[in-house]
């Protein structure tokens, strides 16, 4: 089945964006929706295998799309080099790059190790850094393009993921600092900020936390987890080019969960209607949309 895009199918006919985390979640979603809209696609991730399975459903689909796998480390510093050098032998050219990549596991601050904490640092700030910085330094320099950091809703703090939340803090900063910096290069450089998003990413985590998750539609303000494919199209926004005027912004998709307030009772409703434009997504087993 083909994806049901907002967008023209031709939208990014001759061009090539990376996607990080390409091999699940919200980054094979949004490189399936590339795909749709005419992308070749460079998709990087730690396990080759789930790289090349998206590859393959990409294939199934639009037989056409020129898709590429390199498996990768974003925390090694020369693996993500030579990892963007692979990338333009293949492709030829880096128009967009989607920092989609990232990790966390939940703890309380105190029973946080320095290596707990380092590793989701590096997964979440550094490895963006890295692959902007490869991706800047080796094209766009000298050729424009777009970068989407995917950071989170860590706008009131992140109480029980404070390395996460600190990393993502920083991923916005850099964001806004290096639109600046770019600017001057035809570099466009914003975030997407998903808040609860049914990925399937969710189920990697521990039964009481799933639990926890559970609950947490309660206090959105749409009263319902957000979609992969309403992530995916934020993203796909941001990276085209009637974005051509908007950069160091962050686009939040969180069902408005920071304007809620104690003071304001929320009503529970069913009316948000979700979008699901990607075939393939799949609810986690333990959520439903509307619970």
């Amino acid at each position: 089945m083909h994806y049901r895009s907002v967008f023209r199918p031709d939208l990014f006919s001759g061009q090539t964006v990376i996607v990080t985390g390409g091999g699940s979640g919200i980054g094979r979603c949004t490189a399936h929706e590339l795909a749709s809209l005419g992308a070749g696609l460079a998709l990087i991730g730690r396990k080759l295998e789930r790289l090349e399975k998206v590859r393959d459903e990409i294939g199934e689909v639009y037989p056409e799309a020129q898709v590429s796998c390199h498996p990768c480390d974003i925390r090694d510093e020369e693996r993500v080099r030579a990892a963007v050098a692979e990338v333009l032998a293949a492709h030829g050219r880096i128009d967009g790059l989607v920092n989609n990549a990232g990790g966390q596991f939940p703890a309380s601050a105190e029973t946080i190790s320095l290596k707990g904490w380092e590793a989701v640092v590096k997964t979440n700030l550094t490895g963006g850094f890295l692959m902007s910085r490869e991706c800047y330094m080796q094209w766009m320099q000298d050729n424009g393009g777009a970068i989407v950091n995917i950071i989170a809703d860590m706008f009131s703090g992140m109480p029980g993921l404070a390395h996460s939340g600190a990393a993502r803090a920083g991923m916005l900063n850099f964001t806004e600092s290096v639109a600046c910096e770019w600017a001057w290069a035809g570099v466009r450089v914003n975030a997407v900020a998903p808040g609860h998003i049914a990925s399937s990413g969710l189920e990697t985590y521990d039964d009481w936390f799933k639990e926890d998750l559970k609950q947490r539609a309660r206090i959105v303000p749409l009263q319902r987890f957000g979609t992969e494919a309403e992530t995916s199209a934020a993203i796909v926004f941001l990276l085209s080019e009637a974005a051509a005027y908007i950069t160091g912004t962050c686009l939040r998709v969180d069902g408005g969960v920071p304007n809620a307030r104690p003071r304001w009772k929320l009503a529970s409703h069913s009316r948000s209607r979700p979008y699901m434009g990607f075939p393939l997504e799949r609810m986690p087993d333990f959520l439903s949309l509307n619970e």
